[in-house]
């Protein structure tokens, strides 16, 4: 069994966390992927499409995911 000893003063993080090798580095290569993803540059009706939608939802004007499924269902 491997022993690992953990200084108190790791240093500004009080918080550590401990995960498998391989998962951290699949979450260093997605991180990296992201990282060089490209910023979406939005047209002038899609940026007011996106102002519309952000209005809209914050008066509650929305539907939610179930109401969305049931109108599909019933449509078939």
């Amino acid at each position: 069994m491997t022993t690992v000893i953990i200084p108190q003063n790791i240093g500004k993080t009080k918080e550590l966390v401990a995960v498998p090798r391989d998962i951290y580095e699949e979450f260093l290569e997605w991180h990296k992927q992201t990282k060089m993803a490209k910023t979406l540059k939005l047209t002038k009706s899609q940026k007011q499409a996106l102002a519309r939608a952000r209005s809209n939802f914050a008066k509650g004007k929305y539907l939610t995911w179930e109401e969305v499924k049931h109108g599909l269902e019933s449509n078939n």
